[in-house]
């Protein structure tokens, strides 16, 4: 019987960049134990395959079109609380990994990192602990205390409310890509001001920008 270090992962890659996605198999399926059993660019490919392949490890992009990487975690959570991902992203911003992990992924890595730790990420991951890349940790230690609190105080789907307003979405929009009422969204979104201390729309997208919380 082979040690469960030795056990086959099976990983669904999650990235809009079809070139993107074939560097990041061959990187993984290196590594004997790793194999990519499917891919997906955008959020509802990655649903799909979620359901259908029930993946050991989704390794997710961030920065998806349309419905981003976070609003994806989420739903892939909330179908499958047992899935385990890992965030992979071009941002080693200490905001975005708070985000994430807030959100339910056991791992962040920046795409700047060496090839070894994507791999390193994933086999920890799949094991069920919790890897962060060293540049993407070094940034969440100096991230500022007030910084920190803010996002803190805003939930996941305030986030992605406050992403979608940032990008220039109206309220309908957004409730189209979020499958909620705009109603809701308008809620959400007195809930974001008030939380960030804006008055006005304009000003909450200021502040956002300003926090990096876009």
């Amino acid at each position: 019987m082979r040690a469960a270090s030795d056990m086959l992962v099976t990983i669904l890659l999650v990235d809009d960049h079809a070139v993107v996605r074939t560097g990041y198999r061959r990187i993984l399926e290196n590594d004997s134990r790793l194999r990519v059993v499917g891919e997906a660019a955008n959020s509802s490919e990655a649903l799909h395959h979620d359901r259908e392949l029930t993946p050991d490890v989704i390794v997710l992009d961030i920065a998806l079109p349309g419905v981003s990487g976070i609003e994806t975690l989420r739903r892939i959570l909330a179908r499958r609380p047992a899935a385990r991902v890992l965030m992979f992203s071009m941002y080693s911003d200490a905001i975005y990994a708070s985000r994430a992990l807030r959100a339910g992924a056991l791992g962040y890595i920046s795409k700047s990192s060496a090839p070894e730790l994507l791999v390193e990420g994933v086999r920890a991951v799949a094991s069920g602990g919790q890897y962060i890349s060293p540049d993407v940790r070094q940034s969440m230690t100096n991230l500022p205390a007030r910084t920190n609190e803010l996002i803190r105080s805003l939930s996941t789907r305030e986030h992605e409310v406050l992403r979608l307003l940032t990008h220039g979405y109206d309220v309908r929009e957004i409730g189209k890509q979020l499958e909620l009422s705009a109603k809701t969204v308008a809620n959400i979104q007195s809930s974001i001001k008030q939380k960030l201390g804006a008055n006005t729309a304009l000003q909450l997208i200021v502040i956002a920008r300003q926090l990096r919380l876009n």
